[in-house]
C-alpha cells in the first residue's frame, strides 16, 4: 500500500525499530536524524534517548534522565538539541551524550500565570515548558516556549538572548496558543506551529510576521526537506507536506487509528537524506513508523 501523492508517494516499513528485550516505544515526543541517517528517539519510556540505524537496527540509549522528553534538533553543528519541557531548559549535548550547553533556568518556570486553568495569561522572558528549537547555520537557535509561555525566543550560539516575539491570543498575527514547535524553511524564515490556532505562522529571524498557513489539525512539527517541501505533523491523526507557500502536496490520515500507516497522535517528524520519513506518536500512539519514498 502506498501513501501519499504525486511525487511525494511512500511506502510503510512495517516493524521498523527492533527494541531490546524490555524496551518500549513509549510516547515517541521528538525525532531527529544525523548526518549518517542513524535516528534519534526523544521518548517518554525508561530509556528516553535510543538511537537506531536507518535499517531499525538498534545501536545504542543514553543513561541521561529528563524531566519531560519534547522537542529535538541536530544542528548544522553537528550536536544534539532537546526541550525538556518539564524542566524549562533547552540542553545542547555532542551526538555522544556529553552535555554541552543548557538554557533557561532549571525547574524553574517564568512567570507567564500559567497554572491550574492551563492558560497563559501574559508572554515572559524564557522559559516555560518550552517545546521545540531550530538552528541556523550560523549558530542562532530559536525556541518555541508554548505550553506555559506564548513565544519565540532568539539566543546567539553562546547562548545569549537576542530577541523575543510573540503573545497570548487567538486571532492576529504573532499572536499564539501553544506554539509548539519550530522549523527553519530553505529560505531561513521561521516557521512556527501554532498548535491550538491551527495554524503555521511565518517569520523572518528578527520576528517579523511574514505570512500565515492555516488549515491544519494542531500541528506539532515542521522540518523542511532539500527541494524546500515542508513536512507537518498534526496532532489530530494526520500529516501533511506542502510547499514553500503552504500549499498542500501530499496528506494522508484524519482519523484516529492505531493500523499501520494510520495515526494516532503523530507529534515528532524527521526526514532522512533518502527522502524517509519517520514519525513519532503521543498519547495513546506511543510508536514510531518509518515510510520510504517511492523514487
Amino acid at each position: 500500500m502506498q501513501y501519499g501523492d504525486g511525487d511525494y508517494r511512500y511506502e510503510l516499513d512495517e516493524g521498523w525499530g527492533k527494541l531490546p528485550e524490555g524496551y518500549e516505544f513509549h510516547q515517541v515526543a521528538g525525532v531527529a536524524v544525523d548526518g549518517d541517517d542513524n535516528v534519534y528517539l526523544f521518548n517518554r519510556s525508561a530509556h528516553q534517548m535510543m538511537v537506531f540505524d536507518r535499517e531499525g537496527g538498534f545501536i545504542k540509549s543514553w543513561d541521561q534522565r529528563f524531566a519531560g522528553p519534547h522537542g529535538i534538533h541536530i544542528g548544522p553543528d553537528g550536536n544534539i538539541y532537546l526541550a525538556d519541557r518539564d524542566a524549562h531548559v533547552i540542553v545542547k549535548y555532542s551526538l555522544d551524550g556529553e552535555l554541552l550547553q543548557e538554557l533557561g533556568n532549571r525547574d524553574q518556570a517564568s512567570d507567564t500565570g500559567y497554572g491550574a486553568d492551563r492558560v497563559v495569561h501574559r508572554a515572559a522572558e524564557p522559559f516555560n515548558l518550552p517545546t521545540g528549537i531550530a538552528v541556523t547555520e550560523s549558530g542562532d537557535i530559536f525556541v518555541s516556549d508554548g505550553y506555559g509561555n506564548s513565544r519565540v525566543h532568539k539566543f546567539d550560539a553562546s547562548g545569549a538572548l537576542l530577541l523575543s516575539w510573540g503573545e497570548p491570543g487567538s486571532t492576529e498575527p504573532g499572536q499564539f496558543t501553544l506554539p509548539h514547535g519550530v522549523g527553519l524553511d530553505a529560505d531561513g524564515r521561521v516557521l512556527v506551529c501554532d498548535r491550538e490556532n491551527h495554524r503555521i505562522q511565518v517569520f523572518d529571524q528578527d520576528g517579523n510576521f511574514l505570512t500565515m498557513w492555516p488549515g491544519f489539525r494542531q500541528p506539532t512539527d515542521v522540518q523542511v526537506g532539500p527541494d524546500g517541501e515542508v513536512y507537518v505533523t498534526e496532532l489530530t491523526h494526520r500529516f501533511s507536506i506542502v510547499d514553500g507557500d503552504g500549499n498542500v502536496l501530499a496528506r494522508w490520515g484524519g482519523e484516529s487509528s492505531h493500523d499501520p500507516g494510520q495515526f494516532v497522535a503523530p507529534h515528532g517528524i524527521a526526514v532522512d537524506s533518502r527522502g524517509d520519513i519517520y514519525i513519532g506518536e503521543v498519547l495513546e500512539g506511543q510508536r514510531i513508523q518509518k515510510f520510504v519514498r517511492v523514487r
